[in-house]
């Protein structure tokens, strides 16, 4: 799997780095993740065939989208580049060509489907998960951390911070570039919407900024 990347000029997800001593590997602690995971409808992502929605950034007065079709089973990706043209590609055949598409695809897909991926990476580890205090909403909140890799992929090394409830629910997370103490980037999950069992927070907030990611024109079509 692919790691997140991120070009668009105002977010920055790139890379970190910790000492794995403190964590254990993604294949024996996968119980909170894949609690994480199913509350979010990932036991229902086996009958997915098609996924198309809009990722949006406003921040200030500047709008920024791509449109995405993504069609699992076939290996498929489609973005729709303006009104008359669209480019696909195979994720399994990534060339000099679609792999700055597959970057975009690869970051906004993170952003949509974040609890999925800490059972879908490899080359991760999760730390155990402890109590701790959210850092929008100052609320307690279960807490656990996915580490990358600093080897592959896109951005290897990246840390991310979830903080979710009593019933797995993601509440906000946390980016930290190159294991720093202080997150690089920090959103609220909210406006949660389920499409044909999956679960999806459609908004992304950050706190004292004209800052705004959210989805749009979301379908999810199952067999």
């Amino acid at each position: 799997m692919r790691y997140i990347y991120f070009t668009f000029f105002f977010i920055l997800f790139i890379s970190c780095k910790e000492d794995k001593t403190t964590y254990q590997t993604k294949t024996t602690n996968l119980s909170v993740a894949e609690k994480i995971a199913n509350a979010h409808g990932f036991n229902n992502w086996k009958n997915v065939t098609s996924i198309e929605y809009t990722f949006n950034v406003d921040r200030d007065t500047n709008h920024y989208e791509r449109q995405w079709k993504w069609e699992p089973q076939k290996n498929r990706v489609t973005i729709n580049e303006n009104k008359d043209t669209s480019f696909s590609y195979s994720t399994t055949k990534i060339d000099s060509i679609s792999i700055r598409t597959d970057q975009g695809f690869i970051n906004d897909r993170f952003w949509l489907l974040a609890p999925f991926n800490l059972v879908w990476d490899e080359g991760t580890t999760l730390s155990k998960p402890t109590r701790d205090s959210t850092l929008i909403s100052k609320t307690i909140a279960n807490k656990i951390t996915l580490l990358y890799s600093d080897k592959g992929g896109y951005t290897p090394g990246d840390a991310y911070d979830f903080y979710y409830d009593d019933n797995y629910i993601i509440k906000e997370w946390a980016f930290r570039k190159g294991n720093s103490k202080t997150p690089s980037l920090v959103t609220k999950w909210e406006d949660y919407k389920d499409f044909n069992g999956i679960k999806i927070a459609t908004s992304h907030i950050r706190p004292n900024s004209n800052w705004h990611l959210y989805f749009s024109n979301i379908n999810i079509i199952t067999e």
